[in-house]
């Protein structure tokens, strides 16, 4: 039987009042984790609703990067490794070159998802940066998710609201120049972690986290999957909470 739990959520009036909160949690966890162990392991997602987290992440202060690996959720498939849309070229630009001391481990589509799955390990991440897609999918995980999955890395065909996303996002100029398939980190490998935080801003995710918070836990709305973790924190602005005010309470 499932142990269902809500996840901790709060608004914020501002992309960038949300940014800095998420950022101070994240930096809480990352330093809790390296006292802890010395280190800090961390899944990070790639997306315009995680710059403003990333930036107010990168600058925060008493961090010893030096001592975090970085992993990503996903990557496009048959994207050339130079493209700005690529998610490891995105992140360098948005997060990666303010922090060089932290070790980045980039998911390569061409060496295969065993590959990555391997590298990864089993080791639960010390934190999961994480976003919402449009049709709630996590990382690319789209509906219907297997919430089951063995494997920690596939291939997947994205579908069309996915595809959408990246053209409305500004990614790309036409549907036909989205890549058709990316690598992704499954469901289960993401939840293998100590916490997880969330950057969900924009009124085009107001729907996604109404779904991921009230509708039944099920592969047809994948964010339902994160009411199975324990340690969960939602950060929304005023476009993309239910409240349609800032309560700014965490």
């Amino acid at each position: 039987m499932t142990v269902e739990h809500a996840p901790r959520t709060s608004t914020y009036p501002s992309r960038e009042e949300l940014g800095r909160a998420a950022a101070g949690a994240a930096a809480e966890q990352i330093r809790k984790a390296i006292a802890t162990t010395g280190r800090a392991r961390i899944m990070l997602a790639a997306a315009p609703s995680q710059a403003a987290t990333l930036a107010a992440l990168a600058v925060e202060p008493d961090l010893d990067w030096s001592r975090v690996e970085c992993f990503h959720m996903d990557e496009y498939v048959d994207l050339s490794p130079d493209a700005p849309q690529s998610f490891r070229n995105w992140l360098h630009r948005n997060f990666l070159d303010q922090v060089p001391q932290a070790t980045f481990h980039p998911l390569a589509p061409e060496a295969g998802p065993d590959s990555y799955a391997e590298l990864m390990g089993d080791e639960p991440f010390d934190l999961v940066l994480f976003g919402l897609g449009v049709n709630g999918h996590l990382a690319f995980n789209d509906p219907p998710a297997d919430f089951d999955d063995p494997r920690a890395v596939k291939v997947v065909a994205l579908d069309e609201t996915s595809r959408r996303q990246q053209v409305d996002e500004g990614n790309f100029a036409a549907m036909d120049d989205v890549p058709t398939h990316a690598v992704t980190v499954t469901i289960p490998r993401l939840l293998n972690a100590h916490a997880l935080i969330g950057s969900v801003p924009g009124s085009v995710k107001r729907q996604a986290v109404r779904d991921s918070l009230t509708q039944p836990i099920s592969p047809d709305y994948p964010g339902t999957a994160l009411r199975t973790h324990a340690d969960v924190q939602l950060f929304l602005d005023t476009e993309s909470s239910d409240t349609g005010s800032a309560d700014a309470e965490v």
